[in-house]
């Protein structure tokens, strides 16, 4: 752990643990507790990954289980609620982890300030007690190297899109870049694909599951089966076809 921060979220990588940085190494080893974000009853996949490199060790651990995930719509008032509360006693769990005297480190997969939970705790203890954040590969960084495809070429431009925006709206952002990630797939797969038919882009997405962990898996976008269940992790890449020597 920094001798600085009292909390650090550790930035630990698509799922490969040779992947992860030495200084994310460092701070697993380091750290007096290691909080993780999972379902209610199972194991975060975050904490799934630390094992690998630390093990498992209940003393250490600290579950942060949501208390929604699928269960309420994301444009629900009710959800955004629910979750500000809860991020508010995952605050107050960690923060009388450092009163007593102890270092946290918050484990996040990927890395932590892009689409990441960490960073609704960091928002609210950056100014409470001091607090690093380790950056990571990313899970979209790992999945266009698993398919070997180059992202962006020359002047590409890159666009990143979550797959709960509405349809209409994910294909103007698509019809719009050179080169796309999607990501948040899940039940948002068949207006995911409806968006990447509409954009003309299909024939060049490719689907990846689980990039980089255990039962990785890749097949382009136009050979998917059409009651395919797309999981968390998972996403589309859109690789760039621009200017090159």
């Amino acid at each position: 752990m920094s001798t600085r921060a009292a909390i650090v979220g550790i930035g630990l990588g698509p799922g490969d643990p040779d992947l992860m940085s030495v200084r994310a190494r460092r701070a697993l080893e380091g750290a007096d507790r290691l909080a993780h974000f999972c379902k209610s009853g199972r194991r975060g996949n975050a904490r799934a990954i630390a094992d690998l490199v630390v093990g498992a060790d209940p003393a250490r651990e600290i579950a942060m289980a949501y208390p929604v995930t699928t269960e309420i719509a994301v444009e629900d008032p009710a959800y955004a609620q629910a979750l500000a509360g809860f991020y508010e006693e995952c605050v107050a769990r960690l923060l009388a982890e450092v009163e007593a005297g102890r270092s946290v480190g918050v484990l996040c997969e990927g890395d932590p300030f892009f689409y990441g939970s960490w960073m609704h705790l960091w928002r609210r203890l950056k100014d409470r007690v001091p607090v690093e954040t380790i950056p990571a590969i990313t899970a979209m960084s790992g999945a266009w190297t698993a398919i070997e495809a180059p992202i962006t070429w020359g002047d590409d431009v890159l666009t990143v899109v979550p797959g709960t925006l509405p349809g209409p709206e994910l294909a103007r952002h698509l019809r719009d870049t050179d080169a796309a990630v999607i990501m948040k797939l899940g039940r948002n797969w068949p207006k995911v694909r409806a968006a990447l038919a509409e954009a003309g882009l299909e024939d060049r997405a490719v689907y990846v599951e689980r990039a980089t962990m255990a039962g990785e898996r890749m097949m382009p976008v136009a050979d998917m089966p059409e009651d395919h269940e797309a999981p968390y992790f998972s996403l589309v890449v859109v690789p760039g076809d621009g200017r090159r020597p």
